[in-house]
């Protein structure tokens, strides 16, 4: 990766201060973590917004089943291990999940308001899953089937934890849509790796499909809520300045896209 250009990187910084926000100053949930852009009933609730999940006995139970049989296969595989790596919500890495997606560098450095943007984002459509995930408290299919997943050290963790719907599939599909906006000549792109991130889940075998299904609607409808917010809307639009700038000074991603594509073909 080649960082920013220093003309570059000046006229961005100049853009941005012209009315501008101040990262520091971004409020926290606790000493390190940003809060989101949303106030907690500002959030949309997906105990009312998403149906009970699949039921014993049911054909949309048995396609979560068979999701997860078809999965099997995938342990140990590249596909496993990007899905593990798609497990790691933390920053610093994960700013650059969507980074070969998108083109260019992901990085408080390189890109300071979009991985700001990424971190709130990820607050909002996160626990916008958790009214339904803590109501439902469904078992997640490493435990049901008593089968290996791919992030272990996390098993105690995420056996408390309710599998309805996906809170990570509602981050990633979150990001896919706000990407998209702010790059949309690549949104096949963007919106096939933010897919992916999904499936992650159901490759990792800490989610059932229709969790996956259900935090994508999550998803859709936290960024159409954050839209209505002015921050945001500023944010994502001194985002979009920094990734054209970043394309603009030849930055490139940091991570292997190469073994990323390989990872998810066919």
């Amino acid at each position: 990766m080649r960082a920013l250009g220093a003309a570059a990187l000046a006229a961005l910084l100049a853009g941005c201060a012209a009315g501008g926000t101040n990262l520091a100053a971004v409020p926290e949930l606790r000493p390190g973590v940003p809060a989101g852009y949303l106030a907690a009933d500002a959030r949309p609730d997906s105990l009312k917004l998403l149906s009970a999940p699949p039921a014993q006995g049911t054909a949309a139970l048995a396609l979560d089943e068979e999701s997860a049989r078809q999965a099997g296969p995938l342990r140990g595989s590249p596909r496993w291990q990007l899905a593990a790596d798609d497990a790691v919500l933390t920053f610093p890495q994960a700013a650059s999940t969507f980074s070969c997606a998108l083109g260019v560098p992901v990085s408080e450095k390189d890109t300071p308001y979009l991985n700001m943007l990424l971190r709130r984002s990820l607050v909002d459509a996160g626990l916008s899953t958790y009214k339904a995930k803590e109501h439902y408290q469904r078992t997640r299919p490493f435990v049901a089937t008593r089968t290996p997943m791919c992030t272990q050290a996390e098993a105690a963790k995420l056996e408390k934890d309710g599998s309805y719907p996906s809170g990570h599939s509602a981050i990633g599909w979150a990001w896919a849509l706000i990407l998209t906006e702010i790059e949309p000549a690549r949104a096949n792109e963007l919106l096939a790796r933010g897919r992916a991130f999904g499936q992650s889940r159901v490759v990792c075998n800490v989610h059932w499909q229709s969790d996956v299904n259900a935090g994508r609607t999550m998803a859709a409808a936290t960024v159409a809520r954050l839209h209505a917010d002015p921050t945001f809307r500023a944010d994502l639009e001194r985002a979009r300045r920094e990734v054209a700038a970043a394309r603009a000074a030849g930055a490139r991603p940091s991570r292997d896209c190469q073994a990323e594509t390989a990872a998810l073909a066919p």
